[in-house]
């Protein structure tokens, strides 16, 4: 029984421990999520790399179930880059949080494409959390530290 409370506490303590959503200049995070909204719904990937304490700059493609102009299937997956403004320090927050709004430009299909969103993101450990973004897409899913 001491043995069981014992690996129950290590695994609590290591899913507490040291968790930080946003460290600065060198820092790496990919989020696999799903679309509820924008160009339409579907699935999403990002990377983001960290520039400074308040920059981060990242690419990613969306790829949609249905298109947004009469289910046009040329206009089923985005692909952009993006630039992110962490607020964490600005805002004080705890480690564990990370707020920022950002833009997104890149190309649907053959239009061109630009959005804006503010995103948050939390951390559960020092490897894996959950984020939500809203604006013109909206997703929710999983942010990785690389």
């Amino acid at each position: 029984m001491k043995k069981l409370v014992f690996m129950l506490m290590v695994v609590f303590l290591g899913t507490t421990a040291s968790a930080q959503a946003w460290t600065g200049k060198g820092d790496q995070k990919i989020q696999l999520g799903l679309n509820a909204w924008g160009y339409g719904t579907g699935v999403t990937g990002t990377y983001d790399y960290g520039l400074n304490k308040l920059l981060s700059i990242g690419a990613g493609l969306n790829a949609y179930f249905d298109g947004y102009k009469d289910n046009d299937k040329d206009n089923r997956v985005f692909v952009f880059g993006r630039l992110n403004f962490h607020l964490q320090e600005a805002l004080q927050l705890p480690e564990k949080w990370d707020i920022y709004p950002g833009v997104d430009l890149g190309v649907l299909g053959k239009d061109f494409g630009i959005g804006a969103h503010i995103g948050a993101r939390y951390f559960f450990n020092d490897k894996i959390g959950v984020f939500a973004e809203v604006g013109n897409n909206g997703s929710l899913g999983v942010s990785f530290n690389l």
